[in-house]
Formats: C-alpha cells, structure tokens, sequence
C-alpha cells in the first residue's frame, strides 16, 4: 500500500491465504516417504502431510500529524493441519493421517510508527509489541499434562486417538510477549515511480510457557521488503516486491527445534486500485524463488492476499 503522512483513521482488511503442501529440506523438495525412511532406520521424524492456513486480518491505525502513527492488528486464524506422525515407509496410508483445526484469534500486534525526522516525512521507525492473546500451550514433554491457555487437540487418526495436541508452534498463538522494531524508507525515482524499502525484527521478551519440560519460545522472525511502484494512473497502481525472510529456530522442549527455522526469498507482483477517494482495493501474490530450510518442513508453492483499505 505504500505510506502516508495524511493525519487521519485507516481501516485496513485482508485476507491471506497459504497452503503449505510441499515437503522440502534444505533448497530443496523431498517426499513423504523420504522423510518415513529416516524412522525405519531408528529415526523420530514428523512426516507432515499439509497446512491450510486462513488469516483474515483487521488492522486500525490512527495518525494524529505527519509525524506519528499509531496501528492496531488483530488476526483471526483458521488453520487445518494433517501429519502422519513418527509414521514408517509402510505406514503413510490414509488411516494414518492425524487431522486438527485450529479456529480462532491469534496474537494481537500493537506498533507505532515516527516518520518526523525528515521534512519529507519519508524515513519512519517502528517499535511496537506482539501481545500473546491467541490461545497456545500443549503437553509436558514427560507427564503429558495439557499446559498453555485452551490448546486444540488432533480430532481424528491415531493423534486424536492418544488425545495429544497440535504442535505448539500450529497453534492459534505463541504464549509470548514479542518486541517489535523496524524501518521504513520511500522515495520518488521518477515522475510515475516510487520505490520503497523496510525491514523488521521480531523477538520474544517473555513467555507463559516456561515450565521444566513443558516451556516454548518462538524464533527470531527477520523481515526485509523491497519494492516499486509504478503511480501514471493514481486509480490503478502496480507493485512489485521482493520479500526476504529469516526465522530462527524455536527453542524449548515443547518446540520442534530442528524443523523451524530457514531463510526465504518471495517474488511478489500485486495492485491497488481505487474505488473512489479514500477506498482502496489491493490484491497480492508470493511465489517463492529461493528457500533454505532446516530439517524437514512443510512449504507453500505460492500465497495470496487480498484486502481492502479505507481512510477518513
């Protein structure tokens, strides 16, 4: 969407879609039954099948001058996931799969934004918290017992059976408190082109799960965007992205240590237009070009948003 110094409400809506169906490992992808053979030579190896996920994201920002900007996130998850488990090369049938929804509001993001260091007001910094409101937890590592606030448990197949939860990492939250720090830069290249430029880092400060075999806390999340937009027509305004992304791995026992970190590159094309004055449409799509992952993890080939935004 760009930035603004115009004092002011916006109310922003948008959809993303995500469907991670692809095992890769590395650059590269892998199968399922790749992933099996490591547990019939002794291993103890998740073999995930798919993760649909669904965020639908209200965002209400506030600017009272050029200078600050205040914006509130709030996300409702709806997240399907399927595994086979610690599952054998002769087991990856579909009596196997283990199947959980996860349905609700996730963390809530609060940030606030300077751009006033400049006359032009084009050069911003973020600092803002990631609030731990979704629920989370899962089970003590040695005792079984459910920890956290409400975690979904698996509803049908073999997981379901032995009544344990989604992993703790699937849930609608993380359990943690995140600090968020960040900056933006956007600059007229040309009379129709803008190009534009921000990073992010987000990390956790402080967790509720943080029990002897049954503590949890989530990677350092790194976020670099690049982009241009192309404005001949104020009505119709493409853009281009490339997005870099860097997620350590999660730590604790309730954490899949060796399956969540790795680094991603995403090419990403997409469009505002605007209905009238203060109301924008905007859709994008992400096609990975470049990803390094550790261990073994789901994937999505491409995802998609979609939204709407309007200022008064």
């Amino acid at each position: 969407m760009g930035y603004s110094a115009a004092s002011g409400w916006r109310i922003n809506l948008e959809y993303d879609f995500i469907n991670q169906d692809e095992l890769r490992s590395g650059t590269h992808s892998v199968t399922a039954e790749q992933v099996a053979l490591i547990n019939n030579n002794g291993g103890s190896q998740e073999v995930e099948h798919q993760t649909i996920n669904r965020y639908t994201t209200l965002g209400i920002s506030y600017q009272p001058n050029a200078n600050w900007n205040i914006n509130l996130l709030v996300p409702y998850i709806s997240r399907s996931h399927s595994t086979y488990s610690n599952a054998m090369t002769d087991e990856l049938g579909p009596s196997d799969l283990s199947f959980a929804q996860a349905n609700g509001i996730g963390d809530i993001k609060l940030v606030g934004s300077y751009q006033g260091i400049l006359p032009t007001h084009n050069l911003g910094f973020q600092l803002g918290l990631k609030l731990p409101t979704g629920n989370y937890g899962g089970q003590n590592v040695v005792t079984g017992a459910t920890v956290g606030r409400n975690p979904v448990l698996f509803t049908s197949g073999p997981n379901a059976a032995a009544g344990l939860a989604l992993d703790t990492s699937l849930q609608p939250g993380t359990g943690s408190t995140d600090a968020i720090v960040g900056m933006y830069y956007y600059q007229a290249i040309s009379q129709d082109f803008d190009a534009y430029g921000s990073g992010q880092l987000q990390f956790a400060i402080h967790q509720a799960l943080d029990q002897v075999n049954a503590d949890y806390r989530p990677g350092n999340l790194a976020t670099v965007s690049l982009g241009i937009r192309y404005e001949a027509d104020a009505r119709v305004v493409p853009q281009f992205q490339v997005n870099f992304t860097r997620k350590g791995a999660d730590d604790g026992a309730l954490a899949d240590t060796t399956d969540t970190a790795g680094t991603v590159v995403y090419l990403s094309p997409g469009i505002t237009v605007a209905a009238e004055h203060n109301l924008h449409f905007f859709g994008f799509v992400q096609v990975p070009v470049y990803s390094n992952l550790s261990g073994y993890q789901l994937f999505p080939h491409w995802t998609a948003s979609v939204g709407l935004s309007y200022h008064f």
